[in-house]
């Protein structure tokens, strides 16, 4: 889809050290019997962070998603306003961006399908949040069987 001139497609990159370190924080403080802190988001085993990198951060509108399910299931996007630092700040709750975009595939669905105006917003949203990084963090949630290995993402912008 991004082959035309002036498209730009900034692909979902799955983050693996910074889930591995979600996962750790969330085993860390089962181990040690204590809480995590008042609106801390800890990962779900079902979750995973990617990240997009903003290859042109200005004059960005968003134009679609490019989201390809090899299985049916469902993946659930959320983006965060987090801007994570190397003492890895925790992800809080009012972190998470709203509307989140949700696409799934049908048994037996050649093509993938999403709630269009969520979607749209959501893609908006990104647009508007690139002009002020050169990265973005999202929380992918997969169900229904669907796993990371059977997702490729991106998101489709005009410069």
């Amino acid at each position: 889809m991004a082959a035309e001139a002036g498209m730009l497609e900034m692909p979902f990159v799955h983050d693996d050290q910074l889930t591995r370190r979600m996962r750790l924080r969330f085993q860390s403080l089962q181990q040690k019997n204590v809480r995590p802190q008042d609106g801390e988001k800890l990962l779900r085993p079902n979750e995973h962070i990617y990240r997009v990198d903003f290859t042109r951060q200005h004059s960005l509108r968003f134009l679609g998603w490019d989201i390809q399910l090899e299985r049916p299931g469902k993946v659930t996007v959320t983006g965060t306003s987090q801007h994570w630092t190397p003492d890895l700040t925790h992800l809080m709750n009012r972190q998470l961006l709203e509307p989140v975009g949700i696409f799934w595939k049908k048994p037996g669905a050649k093509e993938v399908e999403c709630n269009e105006a969520d979607a749209q917003e959501f893609g908006e949203r990104i647009a508007e949040l690139a002009q002020i990084r050169k990265v973005m963090y999202f929380l992918l949630a997969f169900t229904d069987g669907l796993e990371p290995a059977q997702l490729k993402g991106s998101v489709i912008f005009k410069a």
